[in-house]
């Protein structure tokens, strides 16, 4: 019986005292040092396959301080460093033409963009000038195709581009994967930054080159736990930003004493606010001067279509002495044409001795100069006109 009892108390396992586990590996030896944390947590690109380092941590075989090799870090490959600058960078140029009311923005290149997860790198560069209607204000250039490094050395032009627009306006500048290979919706951008605007100098270009950041979100979403939720983060945002204005329209103004009259010319509008569905509009102008009977006081230009920045550069006649104008209104609206329906009114601006600011000014001087042509941008109101009789 003894004999079995003994064999019995060897089969169980022994109980360990509390203070005994304690003490068990509370000594692990020396802890070998980090050189890098992306030894630890090592990053994949697929256009560079650095050699990946898996150091041992295990105790029983961790070499001694003085023993432990010297780890030499590897050539950094492009985009390994924090998410500050690891988007790559963007050269371009901004210069304020003060003369022509336009805004040149030169997008020279990028360097060391990150790969999407495509794997892709085909890239343009897309533009908004900001508040104002998305559509209306964006801009791009042309895909470059196959290369982290792109190179554009291509100029987009904002016209239209006041002082005041300076004070109080923003660039935004995306780096965007171009997604034609692919049946699915834009991607998000690979990066992008946001200049102010009211530092530059009139007629002074200024180069810049700076890191690209994360989309700044500018609204929080009022859900994120579906995937619809995350679907209404962009249109929330874009939102937010849209549709401050209704645009602007380039008017030239003359006197000709030779032919006895007034020289309107309707050259061009731009960041006219969108009427369709589409988000365009097929802008047209009308002119009339009030008050005045007859055909003869009523003007139309042609329609451009799908567009928000029209050009049309057309001149209308209007007969009469200059006294008499200066008692007369110059009436100037930009429609939307739809066909079978009724026209969609964008916006418009009047022209008089009795207006104000600039609309005054430029009715004023051009009566007085005479065969001296006046061109001036003037912001379009929203309310339609109301005449009195």
């Amino acid at each position: 019986m003894a004999g079995t009892a003994a064999a019995a108390s060897s089969r169980r396992p022994q109980r360990v005292s509390m203070q005994e586990h304690m003490a068990i590996d509370v000594s692990p030896g020396p802890i070998r040092p980090i050189h890098l944390i992306s030894d630890y947590f090592p990053h994949f690109y697929p256009f560079s396959e650095p050699a990946l380092r898996t150091p041992d941590l295990h105790p029983a075989v961790a070499p001694t301080i003085s023993s432990a090799p010297q780890l030499q870090p590897d050539p950094e490959p492009e985009g390994d460093s924090d998410d500050s600058t690891a988007l790559g960078t963007l050269e371009f140029t901004l210069l304020f033409d003060a003369d022509n009311s336009a805004l040149h923005c030169t997008a020279h290149r990028a360097k060391g963009l990150k790969p999407p997860a495509s794997g892709s790198v085909d890239t343009y560069v897309k533009a908004n000038l900001l508040p104002g209607a998305s559509k209306a204000s964006q801009l791009r250039t042309r895909t470059v195709r196959g290369t982290r490094g792109p190179v554009w050395e291509e100029t987009l032009t904002y016209h239209g581009f006041t002082r005041q627009d300076a004070g109080r306006k923003t660039l935004r500048l995306c780096v965007c994967e171009d997604p034609w290979l692919r049946r699915r919706r834009q991607a998000p951008p690979l990066g992008e930054l946001w200049v102010p605007l009211r530092k530059l100098a009139p007629n002074r270009a200024r180069s810049f080159d700076v890191c690209l950041e994360k989309r700044r979100l500018t609204k929080r979403p009022k859900s994120l736990d579906t995937a619809r939720g995350m679907s209404l983060y962009e249109k929330e945002v874009e939102a937010e930003v849209a549709g401050e204005e209704r645009g602007r329209i380039l008017l030239s103004l003359c006197y000709s004493s030779q032919r006895g009259g007034l020289l309107v010319g309707v050259l061009r509008c731009a960041h006219l606010a969108p009427m369709d569905a589409n988000g365009y509009s097929d802008p047209f102008v009308r002119l009339f001067l009030h008050p005045n009977v007859g055909k003869k006081s009523k003007y139309k230009t042609s329609v451009r279509k799908k567009t928000l920045n029209p050009e049309f550069n057309e001149e209308f006649f209007y007969a009469g002495l200059r006294e008499e104008l200066a008692q007369k209104t110059l009436l100037v609206s930009v429609w939307d044409y739809d066909l079978g329906t009724a026209n969609d009114f964008i916006g418009g601006v009047q022209l008089s001795s009795r207006a104000s600011g600039e609309r005054q000014r430029h009715w004023c001087e051009c009566l007085t100069h005479s065969d001296c042509r006046l061109e001036l941008w003037h912001a379009l109101d929203g309310a339609p006109f109301q005449l009195s009789a």
